[in-house]
């Protein structure tokens, strides 16, 4: 190995260890603390307005992290911004977190590769999502997956990294596709907040089944997405050997 290389390979390896120890020491710190402000609206909301504006910063903050540790449930926060901030802008600051989160993710995944994507993705989820990796046309198939709810989008950030889509592309895509089931958490923690448990409750039942469904479906969506890039990826080839 020559000396370019293994400077490049020590340097994966430093930088490997640096986002490794920068989650756990994270995850130690705040997990509990996030889990339970998340889970008690009020004491995060009286937390966050003791720093005055800054208060919003703190919360986007927390969502960053939020994917960044992908185990912590993201539905909770921004349920509880929505709870803090209204519909509006719960869903506006938990937007610019997740995005964010979702950079660094993103990022850290395609430049340390799998050495990090093993780590963080369990290696069943690893195989059920491989069709993604070396597909050219994986937009739609990520569009589709961020879509539907139930299934793990802050782990599929990591996966993507390690795919051929875009930055910017799957930046746009994530974030459009996450609006829905963020605006519905957003918006049952606005009208807990506000005392309308009726609407809570049917809002709620929705996204349950909506999030039962797409979990029990999930293997039969994957399926079909896989066979569907394929095809395409075949067509591709037989039009690229017509051409020759």
């Amino acid at each position: 190995m020559d000396k370019q290389r293994l400077t490049q390979l020590l340097t994966r390896i430093g930088l490997l260890l640096l986002f490794i120890t920068a989650i756990a020491a994270a995850a130690f710190k705040y997990s509990a603390d996030i889990l339970y402000m998340a889970a008690n609206p009020d004491v995060f909301k009286d937390m966050l307005s003791s720093y005055g504006a800054s208060g919003i910063i703190i919360f986007i903050g927390v969502q960053i992290v939020q994917v960044i540790i992908a185990a912590l449930p993201g539905d909770l926060t921004q349920i509880a911004g929505g709870y803090i901030y209204g519909t509006l802008f719960g869903s506006l600051y938990s937007m610019i977190g997740i995005t964010l989160g979702s950079v660094i993710v993103f990022y850290a995944s395609r430049l340390l590769g799998y050495s990090l994507i093993n780590l963080f993705v369990p290696k069943e989820l690893l195989k059920k999502f491989s069709f993604l990796i070396n597909n050219p046309k994986s937009e739609i198939a990520m569009f589709i997956l961020f879509l539907i709810p139930g299934l793990p989008k802050d782990t599929l950030s990591y996966l993507a990294g390690i795919t051929p889509v875009k930055p910017m592309t799957f930046f746009m895509i994530s974030s459009a596709a996450r609006i829905p089931a963020l605006v519905a958490s957003t918006y049952i923690g606005a009208n807990l907040q506000q005392g309308n448990y009726t609407v809570v409750a049917i809002v709620s039942v929705i996204s349950c089944i909506l999030i039962i469904t797409g979990f029990l479906k999930k293997d039969l969506l994957i399926a079909f997405l896989h066979s569907t890039l394929h095809k395409k990826k075949d067509n591709l080839k037989v039009d690229s050997e017509l051409i020759k």
